[in-house]
This record gives C-alpha cells, sequence and structure tokens, in this order.
C-alpha cells in the first residue's frame, strides 16, 4: 500500500532535487503530534547554493490530509510495519514523496539472500578467473 505525499522543502533543496542529488538508503518515516517526518533522507547542497545552503540531513515534514495521517498511523502502530519513502518525483512543478508501508526480512529471507549474493559472488569469481 503506498501513498502520494508532499513535502516541505527549502529553495535549494528543490534546486539539488532537479540535479538528482537525491538519496533515499536508509530514510524512513514517522509520525510525530499528528505530523508525519522523514529521517535519514540526504539531498546533497546545491552546486550553486552559498553559505545558506540547506543541512543535507535535516528532518522534513510530509503535507498530508489529517485521514491520510490516522491511516498511516494505524498502520505503522502495528508489530513490525515501517513508513519508508519509495520515491521522489515532481508533480506539475511540485515535490512529491511515494510512502509504503514495509515490514523488514524475516531472518530466514535474510539467509536466503545471503546465498544468492554469495551465489553470484563466486559466479563472477569463477568467470573472471578463467580469462
Amino acid at each position: 500500500m503506498t501513498s502520494e505525499a508532499g513535502i516541505a522543502l527549502v529553495g535549494t533543496e528543490v534546486k539539488a532535487l532537479r540535479e538528482g542529488k537525491e538519496n533515499l538508503k536508509d530514510s524512513y518515516a514517522l509520525v510525530k503530534d499528528g505530523q508525519v517526518f522523514v529521517h535519514e533522507m540526504h539531498i546533497s547542497p546545491y552546486s550553486f547554493g552559498n553559505r545558506m545552503n540547506h543541512d543535507p540531513l535535516r528532518v522534513r515534514k510530509l503535507l498530508l490530509h489529517k485521514g491520510e495521517i490516522k491511516r498511516l498511523y494505524g498502520k505503522s502502530r502495528e508489530r513490525g510495519p515501517a513508513l519508508i519513502p519509495l520515491k521522489l518525483y515532481f508533480k506539475k512543478g511540485r515535490v512529491k514523496v511515494e510512502i509504503g508501508i514495509g515490514r523488514g526480512k524475516r531472518l530466514y529471507d535474510k539467509r536466503e539472500s545471503l546465498k544468492g549474493k554469495e551465489h553470484r559472488r563466486e559466479m563472477k569469481r569463477g568467470i573472471h578467473g578463467k580469462d
């Protein structure tokens, strides 16, 4: 299940996003006091910005309707799920964030992923080792 939300940004952040300088890895959203905030979303400083450039890892507020916030809060209070920003994009000149409700991997899923990763690494070594 995903939702589209606006995001409160400062001018240099928007300009940096237009340059494609965002990183959503390790970012997450939390509901606090009836508002949703994104943490650990990295937007690099604008290349032509001056000393008034923004902080790359600041906490940013998401703009949602009250009903959407209540729904997300209810889903995030269940054991396990987390609110995760999936992608950033422009829509009619405004920056939007797609938020999904995700659940972390179980231990057996992690083991399976590690086995696959190790297998691919060995295959790559085998191919490069014969040259």
